[in-house]
C-alpha cells in the first residue's frame, strides 16, 4: 500500500440525528463537557460571512504536504453534500491552499457544510463575503504546488487536535471543536445539561442574584493568600 499516497473512499459515519443536535449547542458548552481539550488552535479562525452561525458535519479529512494541494483537489472530487473538509498542511503558512475557483466548487457544486484549513487561502476579497463557512489561518497571494504526496480520509492533526474521518466537527464564531464519533451520544447528553445550567447562570446574572461564593472557597482550597495591603518593593 502506498503510504503517503492513499485515498480512502469510505468512512465510518456518525449518527446523523445525534450529529445535527449539536448544532443547537454553542461549541464552548460542548467543549467544556470534553475536558476542555478538543478545540483547535485559534490561529484557525472564521474568515467568511455565513448567515448560520453554527456549522456541523462529518469530517472529510485531507492530509496535505506543506504548501501542496494535490490531495485537496482529489478531496474536492470525492466529498459529499454536508461534509466538513478538514485539511492538515504541516502548519505551513507560506502558500495558499485554495482560492476562489476551488472554493466556489465546494460551495456551489458540492454543497459541503464548510471547510477548515490549517493554512492560508487567497481571494479573500470575494470569499470573505460568502454565506459559506471558511476557517483558515489567514491569507497570502502565494499559490500551492500540485505534486503530492498526500492522503484522503486518514487520521490527521489540524489546529493541534486529532481528527479521524467521520468525527463530528462543530464550529461557530468562537472557533472549532472536534467530537469523536464513538463518544458523540454521551457527549451530547452532557452538553445539553451543561447548556441548560449555563443559561440558568446567565439569567441569574441578569437578575443580580448570581452566587459567586465558590470563588473564595476555591482560592482557599488552592492555597491562595489574600493580603489586605499594598505590594511593597
Amino acid at each position: 500500500m502506498a503510504v503517503g499516497k492513499r485515498i480512502y473512499l469510505k468512512r465510518n459515519m456518525p449518527d446523523h440525528d445525534i450529529m445535527m443536535q449539536f448544532k443547537n449547542i454553542p461549541a464552548s458548552n460542548t467543549a467544556d463537557c470534553m475536558g476542555r481539550s478538543c478545540a483547535m488552535n485559534p490561529r484557525i479562525h472564521l474568515v467568511s460571512s455565513p448567515k448560520d452561525q453554527m456549522m456541523v458535519g462529518p469530517a472529510f479529512t485531507v492530509k496535505c504536504r506543506a504548501g501542496d494541494n494535490l490531495a485537496l483537489h482529489a478531496a474536492l472530487n470525492l466529498c459529499n453534500e454536508g461534509d466538513v473538509l478538514v485539511v492538515s498542511n504541516e502548519e505551513d503558512n507560506t502558500r495558499a491552499l485554495m482560492g476562489e475557483v476551488m472554493m466556489a466548487y465546494l460551495y456551489l457544486q458540492k454543497k459541503v457544510a464548510g471547510i477548515i484549513l490549517d493554512g492560508p487561502i487567497r481571494d479573500i476579497d470575494e470569499i470573505g463575503k460568502w454565506d459559506f463557512p471558511v476557517y483558515c489561518t489567514g491569507t497570502t497571494p502565494g499559490g500551492p504546488y500540485k505534486e503530492g504526496p498526500g492522503e484522503v480520509n486518514v487520521p490527521i492533526s489540524c489546529g493541534g487536535i486529532s481528527v479521524n474521518p467521520g468525527d463530528i466537527i462543530l464550529a461557530d464564531p468562537d472557533g472549532i471543536i472536534v467530537i469523536p464519533r464513538n463518544d458523540a451520544a454521551t457527549i451530547l447528553e452532557e452538553a445539553k445539561k451543561f447548556q441548560a445550567a449555563d443559561e440558568a447562570k446567565l439569567e441569574k446574572t441578569r437578575q443580580g442574584i448570581i452566587n459567586r461564593g465558590w470563588v473564595g472557597k476555591t482560592l482557599e482550597e488552592k492555597g491562595f493568600e489574600i493580603v489586605d495591603d499594598v505590594y511593597r518593593n
